[in-house]
């Protein structure tokens, strides 16, 4: 479990975090949002960790039924945060162990919070865009229901702000309707790419204890899993997807609010603003002024680019150049491979050394606390992490033995990640055959 520094990490540091930087470092404040998504995730993989025989099913009831208690803490209200719960995994976890004990520890292994956090994120991400569709939806229907309704009303239409030509005034309720229909589909696009598994994928290299990422999928609904382990815990393209979608979106409604806010002066007089949406002023009586329009646009304001072709034209000139330059790149592109071979060094097989003691029946929170203290006595001692003899290993653990030599080898390493999405030979030749197939589709 943790450290006593009260950090999932903390094994392998020695005294406490400057309270500034812990303050800075800390998350709790804002991904508190997510201890709903957290605790279903995490119960999908307590499932995953039966399944691969690193939990007894006594163990695993145990966990799921302290993440309800944790839900309910949550869901009432009545859950205490503590100083070190720096984010929302570490919150959770510490309370699940206040509950249940050491068999919390065990619910993380093989997992990092790198996946665990792009899970979350995505789990939640996934709720919110349904819910956005279902209100933007709403409000599609609401504006074809006034333009059915008022199809014979007719109004001047405005180019430059000058009159242009008489148009119905559904016409330009239908106007603004069809471009939120356009960002409907595109939010339904950007949530297909945000309903994909991450988890199973480790800190960067995959899992390597045989958790079948088909079951997490399966229990957490997802509809594909990420493809490469260490793309799928540094990629946020689906975040950026969904940021532009929401300035675009954005965009649109504060062109139909400034048109409203004009028809809504005493000059056009063409509508008025419910009460319920509008304000007034402190000082004059007779001011009604439209707020709420107002402030559709001020929050979009901050978002608003470029505009036109003449920006279509450049981004698209720079990105041929980029792509052209790009391919050349890589396809003269000379590697080293000696170079490449000496850059590796034991301290990079202290997570083996961890998964080492997790297969002699260690909970994974001990063992990664072991493996820090390992890593921290061969810095003292000035020497290479395999330099360690056996004798001082057991002095940080007695489940250490003359096996553990194999996990200097940093072939064994790479190959023990054979998990979907992982590192090992077996799993990247998936990888290709995964990208080549999205190729030929591509062209066919």
């Amino acid at each position: 479990m943790a450290s006593e520094s009260g950090k999932l990490w903390g094994g392998r540091f020695v005294g406490s975090v400057d309270p500034i930087m812990e303050k800075f470092n800390s998350s709790i404040a804002y991904d508190r949002n997510l201890w709903e998504v957290d605790i279903q995730g995490s119960k999908a993989y307590s499932k995953g960790l039966q399944k691969a025989g690193l939990l007894t099913k006594a163990e695993m009831d145990r966990i799921l039924q302290g993440l309800d208690k944790v839900a309910e803490e949550w869901a009432q209200g009545t859950f205490k945060l503590h100083p070190n719960d720096e984010d929302i995994h570490t919150a959770n976890e510490r309370r699940l162990k206040e509950l249940i004990g050491d068999t919390a520890g065990k619910l993380h292994t093989g997992r990092s919070r790198n996946d665990q956090v792009v899970t979350d994120l995505r789990l939640w991400m996934r709720q919110t865009c349904s819910a956005l569709s279902a209100h933007l939806r709403e409000l599609i229907r609401s504006m074809v229901d006034r333009a059915e309704a008022e199809r014979d009303v007719l109004f001047p239409g405005y180019t430059h702000l000058q009159r242009a030509q008489p148009i119905r005034w559904s016409h330009w309720i239908l106007s603004h309707a069809v471009a939120l229909t356009r960002d409907s589909e595109r939010l339904l696009e950007v949530q297909k790419r945000i309903n994909v598994l991450p988890l199973g994928s480790g800190a960067i290299a995959g899992n390597p204890l045989g958790v079948d990422r088909e079951l997490l999928r399966t229990e957490l609904n997802f509809g594909a899993i990420t493809l490469n382990s260490m793309d799928a815990t540094s990629e946020r393209d689906f975040v950026a997807e969904f940021l532009f979608w929401a300035s675009l979106c954005m965009t649109h409604l504060s062109r139909m609010a400034e048109d409203l806010i004009l028809y809504g002066t005493k000059e056009f007089s063409f509508v008025q603003l419910s009460d319920a949406y509008s304000t007034g002023s402190s000082l004059m009586p007779q001011k009604k002024n439209p707020d709420s329009l107002e402030l559709i646009r001020s929050k979009a304001g901050r978002v608003f680019g470029r505009e036109d072709k003449e920006a279509v034209f450049e981004v698209a000139d720079t990105m041929s150049a980029v792509l052209q330059v790009t391919t050349g790149v890589i396809s003269t592109l000379q590697i080293h491979r000696e170079n490449m071979a000496h850059a590796l060094s034991p301290d990079m097989l202290a997570t083996d050394l961890a998964y080492y003691l997790v297969r002699k029946g260690m909970p994974f929170r001990q063992a990664h606390e072991a493996s820090g203290k390992a890593v921290f006595m061969a810095e003292t001692k000035g020497v290479a992490l395999n330099q360690l003899t056996l004798q001082e290993l057991q002095t940080i653990s007695p489940l250490f033995a003359g096996d553990v030599s194999k996990v200097w080898d940093y072939g064994h390493s790479v190959e023990q990640y054979g998990a979907l999405g992982g590192t090992a030979r077996s799993s990247v030749d998936w990888q290709i055959g995964q990208v080549r197939a999205l190729l030929r589709a591509q062209q066919a």
